[in-house]
């Protein structure tokens, strides 16, 4: 039971640096000894110290013959912090209790063996689910290279994101609007298309009481017909990058670029997802929020390219064949051929609903078949 007190704390140490240690993962350390916390930490950035250094430095010489419980495997190699797995070694620490295992493979038990080695007594699986839960993108990055892909919708009772009209403004609360924002400041990326940028000029930025981080913010234009004008054109709140296809001009791709905007052509005329995304990969983007149209949600859904949906619904109904839905596209024609999805959580927001849900692989999951 003590084990998993202290670990729940360090837990809540690695939840509190949520949206600043891309692309490392979240990671929380405690030392203690004869019931005593001796010292805490976290991971706060990359390039920084780890957790471990942290909870170590603070305990000082009374680390000697002390446990440590940490979030996720130390690590046994140089990279741009020298390895964890040294540090408690010569620090005296008789016990680890490690919450879940590192897939780099950089790691991926090296960092256990080299404790166990000293001998170091190790145990593994205290609080495992939720560290694995919170650094899932992390490990969907480590072990796809792609980002993490999170699609996000406000819509009304009755499914729709925008009247016939295009009008979407405000289908939901305060309090929903404000808990995207947080979505924002935690993710790496954020994602829309060229028809949400022409129609509504948004700014793609964090906008939360205290601040917050800004996304890179990543539009998805075929032709390049982003106005020059726009908000994320001319703001300079954010780095921003425009994918397009291969056959743009480049002397109206030259004019975007002398204003700080990353132009980037992908290898055929019609954008490719999985090509963005591998693409993406390559940038260290390990999280993406995807806020664009029906359209662009189709694109990612119809691709399986996505591992989570935040969906807002408020208790409106707009109605009307011509409104405009959360996913767009052809469909499928048979609803055995649908995307199943399973319902990971739901809470209310203002007078709205949130729900998080993820995709299941085996069509024998569904629950209409159970």
């Amino acid at each position: 039971m003590q084990d998993k007190t202290y670990m729940d704390l360090a837990l809540a140490m690695a939840r509190s640096t949520t949206g600043q240690t891309s692309p490392n993962p979240k990671v929380g350390a405690v030392v203690v000894k004869n019931g005593e916390v001796l010292g805490f930490g976290a991971h706060l950035k990359a390039g920084t110290p780890h957790a471990e250094v942290h909870a170590i430095g603070a305990a000082g010489e009374k680390a000697v013959d002390a446990d440590l419980y940490v979030t996720l495997e130390p690590c046994s190699h140089h990279g741009r912090t020298p390895p964890c797995a040294d540090l408690i070694i010569e620090s005296g620490i008789k016990r680890v209790v490690v919450a879940t295992l590192d897939p780099n493979p950089l790691v991926a038990g090296q960092g256990i063996e080299k404790l166990k080695a000293a001998g170091i007594e190790v145990e593994i699986g205290v609080g495992q689910a939720e560290a694995h839960s919170m650094n899932e993108p992390f490990f969907h990055y480590i072990k796809t290279k792609t980002p993490y892909v999170t699609l996000k919708a406000a819509s009304s009772f009755d499914g729709k994101t925008a009247a016939k009209t295009g009008d979407s403004k405000w289908i939901t609360s305060p309090e929903s609007r404000l808990d995207v924002h947080q979505l924002r400041h935690e993710h790496d990326a954020i994602l829309t298309g060229v028809n949400t940028i022409i129609h509504d000029n948004p700014q793609l930025t964090t906008r939360l009481p205290r601040g917050g981080k800004n996304p890179i913010r990543v539009v998805l234009d075929t032709h390049l017909r982003t106005p020059i004008t726009s908000n994320i054109v001319q703001d300079k709140e954010a780095k921003t990058i425009i994918f397009t296809g291969s056959e743009i001009n480049s002397e109206h791709a030259l004019s975007f670029r002398k204003l700080g905007i990353e132009i980037f052509p992908l290898s055929k005329p019609e954008i490719d997802i999985q090509e963005l995304l591998i693409e993406l990969g390559k940038m260290n983007i390990m999280s993406l929020l995807v806020e664009g149209g029906s359209e662009i949600h189709a694109s990612f859904i119809e691709r399986n390219a996505f591992q989570q949906i935040i969906l807002y619904i408020a208790p409106k109904i707009i109605g009307g064949k011509e409104a405009i839905p959360f996913v767009g596209g052809n469909g499928v024609e048979l609803v055995q051929h649908a995307t199943n999805l399973k319902i990971e959580s739901f809470q209310s927001i203002g007078c709205d609903l949130k729900i998080i849900a993820k995709p299941i692989e085996e069509v024998s999951k569904s629950c209409s078949q159970e």
